[in-house]
Order: C-alpha cells, then sequence, then structure tokens
C-alpha cells in the first residue's frame, strides 16, 4: 500500500507531462504551419534578404497577416513599375535596333554614335530598374506550381535576356572607338539574342 501512492502520483505526473507536451507540440505545429503560410517555400535570395521574416525592411517587426498584406500593396506598384520600365526598355531595344546596323555600315557618322550611345544609356537605366523592381520585391504569399507556366517560363527568359545584356555591354566596351572590328558579329549576335528573349518575356506575361 505505501508503494501505491507514490506510484498513483508518478501516473498521474507522467499523464500531465505528456499532455503538456502534446499540447506544446500543437502550438509549435500551428505556428510554424502559420509562419509558413505567410511566405512561400521558396523566394530569390534578394527578396529573403529585403523582405524574409528577419529582412532587412523588417526591423524589429513581426511578420503578421495584416503585414503581409500591406507587403502585397507594396509588391503590386513595383511589378507595376517593373512593367512600364520594360515597355520602356524595349523601345529602347527597338530603337537601337534601327540605329545599330546604320552605325555599322557608317562607323564614322558622329551623329548616329552619339544616339546609338544615348539609346544604350536609355536602355541601360530602364532595364536595371526594372530588374531591381522583380528581385526586390516582396515575395508572393503562396508558391507557384512547379509546371510549365507563363510566369516559370517569363523568368527562364529573363535568365537568358540578362546574360545577353551583360554580353552585349561587355562586347560594346571592347569595341568602343572603333576597336577589336572582329567582336562586331558577337555584339550584334548578343544585342538581338537579348532583344529577341526580351520581347518574348513580355510577350508570355502579356498572353497568360
Amino acid at each position: 500500500m505505501k508503494y501505491c501512492l507514490p506510484l498513483l502520483f508518478f501516473l498521474c505526473f507522467s499523464s500531465v507531462s505528456f499532455s503538456q507536451t502534446d499540447s506544446l507540440l500543437n502550438v509549435l505545429q500551428s505556428d510554424s504551419s502559420s509562419k509558413q503560410a505567410l511566405f512561400p517555400k521558396r523566394m530569390l535570395f534578394t527578396q529573403r534578404i529585403v523582405w524574409g521574416e528577419h529582412g532587412v525592411m523588417r526591423g524589429h517587426q513581426i511578420v503578421t497577416p495584416e503585414v503581409r498584406q500591406h507587403d502585397m500593396q507594396i509588391r503590386r506598384k513595383m511589378l507595376i513599375a517593373h512593367q512600364i520600365c520594360g515597355i520602356a526598355t524595349l523601345g529602347g531595344f527597338i530603337g537601337q535596333a534601327i540605329v545599330g546596323p546604320k552605325l555599322y555600315n557608317d562607323p564614322g557618322n558622329r551623329s548616329l554614335r552619339n544616339t546609338h550611345t544615348a539609346l544604350a544609356l536609355s536602355v541601360n537605366t530602364t532595364y536595371s530598374l526594372a530588374a531591381m523592381m522583380a528581385l526586390f520585391s516582396p515575395p508572393p504569399m503562396i508558391s507557384r506550381d512547379k509546371g510549365l507556366s507563363a510566369i516559370r517560363l517569363h523568368k527562364w527568359l529573363a535568365v537568358v535576356h540578362m546574360a545577353g545584356m551583360i554580353a552585349t555591354n561587355v562586347l560594346a566596351a571592347q569595341m568602343d572607338g572603333g576597336q577589336n572590328p572582329q567582336l562586331r558579329p558577337y555584339h550584334r549576335a548578343a544585342a538581338y539574342t537579348t532583344f529577341a528573349s526580351f520581347a518574348a518575356a513580355m510577350l508570355v506575361i502579356k498572353l497568360k
């Protein structure tokens, strides 16, 4: 009998402990699910650094559904700016596609060279702004599907035209002042690839 009381106390204590443990696990799981719902499973590293749970823009702010709703308003404005800069960039590309071949045929024409330089500066500026609006916008609320979609194709094309943009600028710098004329075919190919992939990236978004 003297052992029954301690045994009964131990069983009761164990039961309460397990109950509290289960309750704590449920709370943790609930908190984890709620945090997971606020952010997509995957996001760009730029978005994570700036808008993640402990991102630069958060400070000491706790991320709540209301905060994420505000993020979505910012995201919408930034993506609208991304589209506007994209349209401006496309216009600059078309201008370069017209002026570039003329400059190839008449490399000594100072007026054409100045026009081409001004267009290049404009395109680089609007392209950089468009890229920043996309890379540093808040992440969406949920992850998109893994299948082929307009958004996914848009991102793949973005990789192509970004690589083409870098190559075009590097080759242009090496050809500055009429140097290395043997690089002209490569510069032209890089420029046309950039233009084609950029136009296609805009088209798939409009047709989605």
